[in-house]
């Protein structure tokens, strides 16, 4: 039996990877910060599924709190062999129009609750010698778009990195790059649905099954649909000015 710990598992792309992970059996671990929701979703998915579901309430921009999810992964009486880093939020507006504090937040959930999860998981997972991570990124990683941006880069690079240092210790790290995709994440910008054309929107379910058999594979990254992957393709080829004016939406 296998056990996947998944951060921002009540909705959107974290509550797609909590259902078809229990769906092919596996325990969960869910961290969030809502612990009604958490509970709603872990009893749904017991029901469901038939799985054990633990409910771990965490604050991932509080470091106390945050510690709290490193300790759980730490744990080898109860090992957790997929680490979900799924949490993650954004900001509407440009760079000096947002609130340090809000910058400073999303950086703690987007960069180094990534990065100490993940540093939590992989030293138990070296040790068995088996075990995988999943960086919830963004396409929004190979394009100069601002704050955001520049935070899901550094996933990237991470991920990218990690994918080759830990491979011969047989654990995978896979960096996951949806761009946009059908869930409460633009709603709580206020960001609607016609902010991008309507091919570009992105299914949920759809993008989580791709990213589990993009995994299973062993691939270091997955980008979900041609689309994105074209889009991506050309991001690395052509020069950031370039692709900060063809944009138009550069951030400042």
């Amino acid at each position: 039996m296998s056990r996947s710990l998944v951060t921002g598992p009540t909705a959107g792309i974290g509550r797609a990877f909590a259902e078809q992970l229990a769906a092919r059996g596996d325990d969960l671990v869910l961290v969030a910060r809502d612990r009604a929701r958490l509970d709603q979703v872990a009893d749904e998915l017991r029901a469901a599924h038939g799985v054990e579901v633990e409910v771990l309430p965490a604050d991932l921009t509080d470091r106390a709190q945050l510690a709290l999810v490193e300790a759980r992964l730490r744990d080898a009486g109860s090992p957790v062999d997929l680490l979900v880093n799924n949490a993650g939020f954004g900001l509407k507006g440009r760079f000096l129009d947002n609130d340090i504090d809000a910058e400073t937040a999303m950086l703690d959930v987007l960069v180094t609750a990534v990065l100490r999860l993940m540093h939590a998981a992989l030293g138990p997972m070296s040790e068995r010698g088996h075990g995988a991570v999943i960086n919830v990124s963004s396409v929004a990683g190979f394009l100069p778009r601002g704050s955001y941006s520049a935070a899901k880069a550094y996933v990237n690079r991470l991920g990218e990195w990690a994918a080759t240092e830990y491979a011969e210790r047989g654990v995978r790290v896979m960096t996951l790059c949806p761009g946009f995709v059908k869930t409460e994440f633009h709603e709580r910008m206020d960001v609607g649905r016609d902010s991008a054309p309507a091919f570009l929107w992105l299914d949920a379910d759809d993008l989580v099954r791709e990213a589990l058999a993009d995994l299973d594979k062993g691939r270091a990254f997955s980008v979900p649909s041609l689309r994105y992957k074209a889009i991506t393709g050309a991001a690395r080829v052509v020069p950031s000015r370039l692709l900060q004016r063809l944009q138009g939406l550069g951030r400042r």
